[in-house]
């Protein structure tokens, strides 16, 4: 259900992206990064419909206290919400109109050597974030629900994967189709 529920919210998310007639670059990546925070937003109250249709008024044997749907809602809404960031910090990380990816190509000017040691440490950096909201997520779940909580939130976090699919298909198309366009030497209205 919470699939269901995702797929769902996801198809009204495309929606804004058909409103929104955008034709440069920005525009259409500004319009895919609000994508996943519309679908964020759409799949909380979603989420909670799921839980309290589908579960019973009390959740026994996960553990020690009985539980109610709200818990299973809460463990949703961690990995839902986490998932979110971990998309906007991915995105700082790797997109090329963030300080990041401009400094490793910087690094580039000094030697292979300093853009290796460079780019290791930026990956590495990089990863703080979402483990830590992997972590807490997981911790937070456990605590609620036991491992049905963990599985909650690892569902609550691929519960709006359509949008971010869409998101992560983006980029390395667009890309490839602009440098095949280059390598034509085709002019800018054709890219």
């Amino acid at each position: 259900m919470i699939s269901a529920f995702g797929i769902i919210v996801c198809l009204f998310t495309s929606l804004v992206a058909y409103a929104s007639k955008s034709e440069s670059f920005k525009a259409v990546s500004d319009v895919l990064k609000y994508q996943l925070l519309i679908s964020t937003i759409l799949a909380t109250p979603a989420l909670y419909l799921a839980a309290y249709i589908t579960l019973p008024e009390r959740i026994y044997g996960f553990v020690e206290v009985d539980r109610t749907p709200y818990d299973a809602w809460i463990c949703t809404l961690f990995g839902l919400w986490s998932g979110m960031i971990i998309g906007y910090v991915t995105e700082y990380y790797t997109s090329h109109s963030y300080g990041p990816v401009r400094e490793v190509a910087k690094s580039c000017e000094t030697g292979a050597a300093t853009n290796i040691i460079y780019g290791l440490a930026l990956g590495q950096l990089s990863t703080i974030v979402p483990v830590i909201l992997l972590a807490v997520t997981a911790f937070a779940c456990h605590t609620l629900l036991g491992m049905l909580g963990v599985a909650l939130g690892a569902l609550g976090m691929l519960s709006t994967l359509a949008v971010g699919l869409a998101i992560d298909g983006y980029g390395p198309i667009s890309d490839n189709a602009g440098g095949l366009t280059e390598m034509a030497e085709l002019g800018d209205e054709v890219r």
